[in-house]
């Protein structure tokens, strides 16, 4: 039987309508369609444009509707943290920001006034970022908080406009800072304490939810049929945990592209000083499992070198920059990309210079050598993340699946294998989108278990293999990266 599924994925750079075809055990994928995801700076703020997404995805269905198909079912998946308000008639209260906004460094305060950090952790399990959720709502304007009469993570509100339910899908839920793992609900306890108003929080539901029928406006306006809209995991991180092709025990995971999330699949979450103290976050994947992972500032660097340079001119792709940094000398100079100063939107290669100049390093030299210092440094805070991930499991992990757009970039993949020392498994790059559509099919009963779907991936998609090698220089240079995170 051959059965066909879509799903939007939306990214912090782009978006995209998939179409899955799952027939005989193997999955294909068909992007149907590619939309820019371009933030918008008002002012100091930063925020998101969703009705232009809205309408790329409508554009997307069009086109599905075009291969006349018969399409089971539709999800949405999308970052995390960010959210949806709607007030009394349904409508979109805007703006949606961004959570690179600045706004989020006075929720950070707010909060804490009423709510010290070992007990929002406590209660939630989650790591601190200073875009979290919780911290948004507290920077939020009062009035806005009383117009809304419900509150969506992004990708449930693409969920609610395809079907009009709205819905707070687990894994999403998750990365608020406001639910509660041990009960499996909103915790009324910091919405208490930061007087949020309680009624806009939909029911949560768990990954893998039929919502409804498409509505029958959309379904009139893009000639689509009565496919049935499905919350898979609406976090996109949950939906490419699903697709990991692992078997077993003993395997860690990182999710890779602008974010790198390494973590570990586990029954409960762990909520100990150490955990909290470490800063790892305890969120929810498929089947109600417990994804312990820690975010890690990922190809952002890369990416934001490469915008500079081409403001200035000097236009490189991402194979170009890959070839300059393979030919470039190693570990002339290393960064912690974990420090503050690389958050934000900026003249990155000025600020890797700085850090290095500030730790009597020379600065890169051309593009190639800033290229190579993020990678080496990546990996070097990989290696670190996995032993912390040891330290709190009490156990040894002997691999590590690297899954979406960075598991193409095969000189990041050598690196992370030499600094773990272990073998590292890449691919599916679209592991998203792929997992947002297998758990669609776990929802329709088309597939009967995570553990088939995870099979299904591995029959799909050509996967690589990369060995540790060169093991004794990366000692040494780990050794040296550990001086630089104070």
């Amino acid at each position: 039987m051959k059965r066909h599924y879509l799903a939007c994925d939306l990214g912090a750079e782009s978006g995209r309508l998939m179409l899955g075809t799952l027939e005989r055990g193997r999955l294909a994928l068909e992007e149907l369609h590619r939309f820019p995801n371009t933030p918008i700076q008002v002012g100091a703020s930063l925020r998101w444009d969703v009705r232009a997404l809205f309408a790329e995805l409508q554009t997307g269905l069009r086109a599905a509707a075009q291969r006349r198909l018969e399409i089971a079912s539709i999800s949405t998946d999308s970052w995390g943290v960010d959210y949806l308000l709607y007030d009394a008639q349904g409508a979109l209260i805007e703006p949606t920001f961004h959570y690179r906004d600045p706004r989020c460094a006075g929720g950070v305060e707010r909060a804490y006034r009423r709510v010290p950090w070992p007990e929002i952790f406590a209660e939630t399990g989650l790591q601190f970022l200073p875009f979290n959720t919780i911290f948004q709502l507290a920077a939020e304007d009062p009035e806005r908080l009383r117009k809304a009469r419900l509150i969506l993570g992004v990708g449930d509100g693409f969920n609610h406009w395809l079907c009009g339910e709205g819905r707070f899908e687990e894994s999403l839920a998750s990365t608020t800072q406001l639910y509660d793992p041990r009960r499996r609900a909103w915790s009324q306890r910091l919405l208490d304490a930061l007087e949020l108003p309680a009624a806009i929080f939909p029911p949560i539901v768990p990954s893998g939810t039929r919502l409804g029928p498409l509505r029958p406006a959309l379904a009139q306006a893009t000639g689509l049929g009565n496919l049935a809209v499905v919350a898979s995991c609406s976090h996109d991180t949950g939906a490419a945990v699903a697709a990991v092709p692992a078997r077993g025990e003993g395997w860690a995971y990182l999710s890779s592209g602008t974010w790198s999330l390494m973590g570990v699949e586990l029954p409960e979450p762990i909520l100990s000083a150490t955990c909290r103290e470490l800063n790892f976050t305890n969120e929810i994947g498929f089947g109600g499992s417990v994804r312990l992972l820690k975010n890690i500032s990922g190809l952002w660097l890369v990416q934001e070198c490469r915008r500079e340079w081409a403001r200035d001119g000097q236009d490189y792709d991402y194979p170009t920059l890959m070839n300059l940094a393979a030919t470039a000398p190693p570990f002339v100079s290393l960064i912690n990309p974990a420090d503050p100063r690389f958050l934000s939107p900026g003249d990155m290669p000025a600020r890797i210079a700085a850090f290095c100049l500030e730790h009597n390093q020379p600065a890169p030299a051309h593009p190639g050598a800033f290229v190579r210092c993020a990678l080496e440094s990546l990996a070097l805070l990989y290696r670190r993340t996995l032993r912390l991930i040891e330290q709190l499991m009490g156990r040894p992990l002997d691999r590590l699946h690297i899954v979406g757009g960075g598991s193409r970039n095969t000189l990041l993949n050598q690196f992370t294998a030499n600094a773990l020392e272990l073998p590292v498994h890449a691919g599916p790059v679209e592991a998203t989108a792929a997992g947002n559509l297998l758990v669609q099919a776990i929802a329709l009963g088309d597939l009967p278990s995570l553990a088939a779907a995870r099979q299904v991936v591995s029959d799909s998609f050509e996967l690589a293999t990369f060995r540790p090698a060169d093991l004794d220089s990366w000692r040494t240079a780990y050794a040296r990266f550990e001086q630089l995170l104070g």
